[in-house]
């Protein structure tokens, strides 16, 4: 037991160093796998080629990327881990592809002779202006609910109107012969002939 008092530390009670033959057999265990993969033709990691000095396999394949590049062929990085088992489209990193002169004078030709590309809000704005004389011309053809309830209320209103024409010829002809035969009554109380 320890003294009351003291503090006790932990700090070099579990300490395990790798012994140097166990380093020399691991590396001979590395050494092996990364011979056995370049006879079978395994790919290897770049971490393994590496440490294996793989420098001139390295050298090999940017040399075999420059003539790809000059056969316009796209020029891919060897895929690590599980990379090239999925499909992922990164935004943010964008990998520069060569053109051809000829390839990049064709398609600045055709962006010049195609409509400007229109962002979002212009798109929008346009749709919404064909609409908008969609909706009139179909209003003004009498086709939209709209137009129909208004036809209705015209109708309606020149119904109204027509009645209140009828009913004012009525009355005009009423006072008329009102008018006839009060004169008529007065002219026979005078006593006047006609």
């Amino acid at each position: 037991m320890p003294r009351a008092g003291k503090r006790i530390l932990h700090k070099g009670r579990n300490r395990r160093f790798t012994n140097p033959e166990e380093l020399e057999e691991e590396r001979k265990r590395e050494e092996k796998k990364r011979q056995w993969r370049a006879t079978h033709g395994g790919e290897s990691t770049d971490e393994e080629e590496e440490a294996a000095g793989g420098d001139d396999k390295s050298e090999e394949s940017g040399s075999e990327s420059e003539s790809e590049t000059d056969s316009d062929e796209e020029v891919q990085s060897k895929a690590k881990g599980v990379e090239n088992l999925i499909e992922i489209e990164n935004p943010n990193r964008v990998q520069k592809k060569t053109k051809k002169l000829s390839k990049l004078n064709e398609s600045l030709a055709d962006s010049s002779s195609s409509k400007p590309e229109l962002s979002r809000r212009e798109r929008e704005e346009l749709e919404k202006q064909r609409a908008a004389a969609h909706y009139q011309r179909l209003h003004a053809e009498g086709k939209t609910e709209e137009a129909r309830q208004d036809l209705a209320r015209l109708a309606i209103i020149k119904q109204q109107r027509e009645e209140a024409a009828r009913k004012r010829e009525e009355e005009k002809k009423l006072k008329e012969a009102a008018k006839q035969a009060k004169t008529a009554a007065v002219n026979k109380a005078i006593g006047k002939r006609a």
